[in-house]
């Protein structure tokens, strides 16, 4: 059996001390990897079904190959991971404000190793997306207003509990459609949310988008001996 308890990085950044740790719970026989943010828990590689259910459902709603996604928010990887699972994405950029967390990729201390640095298909990119989502060339540098087939965003707890004020102003009908411009036509920009579908949330898309909807993702909660719990996927669409 592994160590109860680890804490295998802590860093300064610019929104607060992050840190990864890794403790075994014995009632689960298993090891869980947690990324906090100060004491706030970021994410957990127990709860990761609503992560991949990002990358599934939005690229679901795509058609054709050589899909060219991006993906806010790096976490612990399972967005991207699961995007990358899709043979139809050649392409993947993944921006995350804090440059520990993709350290931790690169020196292969989260739970899925180095896999996504690894991958050739994938960058890894340190940036604001929510800066970058309003800037006039978009978020690849070498490729100004390029435009993606998907963004898909996992940062905020929900577009109304947010993780910091970097992201304020951007759920907005007007930060949403400044978001599109680097959308190709046909293409989704989906949100993920730790909490059910909300009618409002769904309402504040359509106003930037042409469709709009969600997805609940149910998933049962082994700490809570299998209780159900409802997290979303808001998806919308240009066309």
């Amino acid at each position: 059996m592994s160590a109860m308890f680890e804490e295998l990085d802590y860093a300064p950044t610019p929104i607060g001390a992050i840190s990864l740790r890794r403790r075994h719970i014995l009632a689960l026989k298993t090891d869980v990897f947690e990324i906090l943010l100060g004491e706030e828990h970021l994410m957990s590689s127990l709860f990761t079904a609503s992560e991949v259910a990002l990358a599934d459902l939005g690229i679901a709603a795509l058609s054709g190959e050589n899909l060219d996604v991006l993906v806010g928010g790096l976490g612990l990887g399972y967005t991207a991971q699961a995007a990358l699972a899709h043979d139809a994405v050649t392409r993947l950029m993944v921006v995350d404000l804090l440059e520990p967390v993709i350290r931790w990729h690169k020196e292969g201390l989260v739970p899925i190793k180095t896999e996504l640095a690894d991958d050739p298909r994938c960058r890894l990119l340190q940036g604001d997306f929510f800066a970058l989502a309003t800037s006039k060339d978009g978020f690849d540098a070498h490729r100004p207003g390029h435009q993606y087939d998907a963004i898909l965003i996992d940062i905020d707890h929900t577009p109304e509990r947010l993780l910091h004020g970097q992201s304020e102003g951007f759920y907005t009908a007007d930060g949403l459609r400044d978001l599109k411009r680097f959308v190709k036509p046909g293409g989704v920009v989906g949100l993920w949310s730790d909490e059910a579908p909300d009618a409002a949330i769904i309402a504040l898309l359509a106003q930037a988008f042409e469709e709009a909807w969600a997805e609940p993702v149910v998933f049962a909660n082994p700490l809570q001996d299998g209780r159900e719990m409802t997290q979303a996927v808001y998806l919308g669409r240009k066309v």
